[in-house]
């Protein structure tokens, strides 16, 4: 496994970056055992850095694969929260460390920055990462984003260490511009000193069946830093760890993770409220007598269902 030191930071991080909102309520649901001994898999193959959010409702999952793992201090956590007040990313953090039963977080981001005018929004959020940070409760300040704009705006932020953007072959989920633009972004960052952890290489699930085609882009693109990847199977940990080494893909994994097939379900109790369609990052949801999907869209996030008080949505 390859590890680079990430932007101007102190950590040091794989390659390959654990997803983990896959394995959660939000997506399979596993069992905390299942889901943990996952993690953990990927922990014993060289993984040393898995991505998390508030959102995700994952600290379990990685708490007990950390419990299983054995070395805490190995595992970079990276978390991130939507909050935009001081004491709400105070809460979140405090909930992070609490939840995980660790004493110091590797990075926590503003979850999902659309503008320049959502940074601005989430000044007094930002400012309490940096306090974190000046305390050691976290190493490092992060942005997630689907921004051209936000990867750009960020560049020139001395406060925040690092980038979490999207970036796929096809440019799936970018909501301002070309995947020509996002490599542009990406690259000033990374020459500027920050850390880049890219997301979802393969589209949400749209790219899973060019899935070769998808890593060898993300691989071969030499900005990145780590690139976090949803797993949800010892299958598709076996298959991405090889890939990032540059091995051999067992051809009948391969073939099984290629073939796999998934939608986002929509339950038949669904009242129409509309609050999944107000968070839906791709606006993929729409109503036409009742709740529907567009595929075309949809990046398979499950960010959808976290607003669904009657959880009608699931990725199966």
């Amino acid at each position: 496994m390859e590890y680079k030191r990430l932007g101007n930071t102190d950590l040091f991080v794989s390659k390959l970056c654990f997803g983990s909102l896959t394995i959660g309520p939000l997506q399979a649901n596993l069992s905390i055992e299942e889901g943990a001994k996952i993690i953990l898999k990927a922990f014993e193959l060289g993984v040393n850095i898995v991505d998390t959010a508030k959102l995700y409702k994952t600290y379990p999952y990685i708490k007990r694969a950390l419990e299983l793992f054995g070395d805490k201090e190995k595992i970079i956590i990276s978390s991130k929260s939507y909050d935009y007040t001081y004491d709400g990313m105070k809460e979140s953090i405090k909930e992070a460390l609490e939840e995980l039963n660790v004493e110091s977080l590797g990075i926590f981001m503003l979850h999902e920055q659309e503008s320049r005018l959502t940074l601005k929004g989430h000044k007094d959020a930002l400012k309490c990462l940096i306090d974190a940070k000046k305390a050691g409760i976290i190493k490092a300040v992060g942005i997630s984003t689907h921004a051209v704009e936000v990867v750009d705006a960020v560049c020139d932020m001395e406060e925040v260490d690092v980038i979490h953007p999207i970036f796929n072959k096809k440019g799936i989920g970018i909501i301002d511009g070309s995947i020509e633009d996002m490599k542009a972004a990406i690259k000033k960052a990374y020459e500027s000193g920050k850390g880049i952890i890219a997301m979802k290489p393969l589209g949400g699930g749209n790219l899973i069946k060019y899935a070769d085609e998808a890593f060898d882009f993300v691989l071969g693109f030499p900005y990145l830093h780590s690139i976090a990847v949803g797993m949800q199977s010892f299958d598709e940990v076996y298959a991405n760890v090889f890939r990032f080494e540059g091995r051999e893909i067992d051809k009948n994994i391969k073939e099984k993770l290629k073939n796999r097939k998934r939608r986002l379900h929509i339950e038949s109790w669904c009242e129409i409220c509309g609050e999944c369609i107000s968070h839906c990052p791709n606006d993929a949801l729409y109503i036409d007598d009742k709740l529907k999907v567009n595929e075309d869209k949809c990046l398979l996030c499950g960010y959808c269902s976290a607003y669904c008080k009657n959880f009608c949505l699931k990725i199966i």
